[in-house]
């Protein structure tokens, strides 16, 4: 009787205690670049970049339409310039219309859309990438035009990281990302009922 009490209690701490714990420290959040305007020209997006700090594990969505835009991840150089056809100027190309960025690094992230005159228009944006634990600077030394007043929107929804640990393994063997938290709390059952 004594060894099922103790069982039954640790299930119990790891269910309410340490799970919880462990959920707290994975979640991220889900960006909407250029908030409910999407990724489209007339919009300052190095302006709507200031107004977050982006952590490792957020994730940046690109929604626009395929073909009048596109998104380049690019060097500060290209970034600067504008200029996407150097040789290593383009370190990751989007053209999907729905694109979803993971922010898997702590590091500066640059990025345009180089079709032609879009990127001297204004759409691009550099950000800095922390750690959890760490305030972001904002990348130094790039203009910020003014923006609207009806552009300071904000539009952030917690979301289960790609590339973080247990969940990204769960994420790569087919388990649904929009439906993590009921795998934990199945977990959890299963704990509590075997022996």
């Amino acid at each position: 009787m004594e060894r099922i009490t103790f069982d039954l209690f640790k299930r119990l701490y790891c269910c309410f205690f340490i799970v919880p714990l462990l959920l707290g420290r994975i979640e991220s959040k889900e960006y909407i670049v250029g908030d409910e305007d999407g990724w489209n020209s007339g919009s300052n997006y190095q302006r709507w970049s200031q107004k977050y700090s982006f952590s490792v594990g957020d994730v940046l969505e690109f929604d626009y339409v395929k073909g009048q835009h596109n998104v380049k991840e690019v060097t500060e150089n290209a970034f600067r310039t504008c200029d996407t056809e150097s040789s290593g100027a383009v370190l990751e190309n989007y053209e999907s219309g729905d694109d979803k960025v993971h922010l898997t690094q702590a590091r500066k992230y640059w990025f345009v859309c180089d079709i032609p005159n879009h990127c001297r228009g204004g759409m691009k944006f550099g950000i800095q990438v922390t750690d959890a634990n760490t305030v972001a600077p904002q990348p130094s030394g790039v203009e910020a035009k003014p923006i609207p007043p009806e552009h300071s929107g904000v539009d952030a929804k917690p979301i289960p990281p790609e590339h973080s640990g247990v969940l990204h393994v769960l994420q790569m063997a087919g388990w649904n990302k929009g439906h993590w938290s009921s795998y934990v709390i199945v977990a959890c059952g299963v704990l509590l009922i075997i022996p």
